[in-house]
């Protein structure tokens, strides 16, 4: 009798202990680059909670790298283009730079433009939250899309060439006179109606502009400014893992 007892408290425990670590998933968020360059990807934990163990790291064409994301965790990734080291050892982007001076990011976000994936890990396998987003502009093609899950657990993307098609006063371009991202018109311009921020920070003060319908043209999927979430914020439970892939 004593043995069966021992045998169920055992069980408990083991139960217990499956059940701590169900709750404690990490998220498996793996980076494929499909761009014909290198790029170096970031990382930016949110809510003032510890940073991801790689905060930025190079990945070479056709490369892929993984970091894992504790659950609860909220943050966003992006890509840095056209990066140097400079002979001081200062390293910088052309491209949604961090401004760290390093290819690790160290808690600091992309210098828009910059397009982002941003992605919202519910605890104990709960509904997670992602989509891309141009509210910052748009810099290269990103897609995100879930792996495994339940419920929806869509992939969104926004595969075109913004740059390509930006218009003239939302163009960044480089010394060549390449254009090389596609500013948001809150950055370009830096009026409310566009940032929508007071007194135009409503959604109904705040409609879309011929500007954020641009964006929304170009990657319909994507959030394409501060209040465009209605087809552009995605779902998906159970604890999925991600892939985040450059130029998809």
């Amino acid at each position: 009798m004593s043995m069966m007892k021992s045998q169920v408290a055992s069980l408990l425990c083991l139960t217990l202990a499956m059940l701590f670590f169900s709750g404690a998933h990490a998220a498996k968020i793996t980076f494929t680059n499909n761009c014909p360059n290198t790029v170096w990807p970031g990382t930016l934990t949110g809510d003032q909670k510890p940073q991801l163990s790689l905060t930025g790291f190079e990945l070479a064409s056709k490369a892929s790298q993984s970091v894992d994301a504790p659950s609860p965790w909220s943050g966003r990734f992006w890509a840095r283009t056209r990066c140097s080291t400079d002979a001081a050892g200062k390293f910088t982007c052309e491209t949604a730079d961090c401004g760290s001076g390093q290819v690790a990011c160290n808690g600091a976000g992309a210098v828009p433009p910059a397009t982002l994936v941003e992605i919202t890990i519910a605890a104990n396998g709960g509904q997670d939250f992602y989509d891309v987003s141009l509210v910052d502009g748009f810099n290269l093609p990103m897609s995100v899309a879930p792996q495994g899950g339940t419920g929806e657990c869509k992939p969104s993307s926004c595969p075109a060439n913004v740059n390509a098609a930006c218009p003239a006063q939302l163009q960044v371009k480089a010394a060549d006179g390449t254009v090389i991202s596609c500013k948001s018109a809150c950055l370009a311009f830096g009026d409310s109606k566009y940032c929508c921020t007071p007194p135009n920070n409503t959604p109904e003060t705040c409609p879309p502009t011929e500007y954020s319908q641009f964006f929304e043209q170009q990657c319909p999927q994507a959030y394409s400014y501060a209040y465009d979430d209605k087809n552009s914020t995605f779902t998906c439970s159970g604890g999925p893992d991600y892939v985040i892939t450059f130029c998809p």
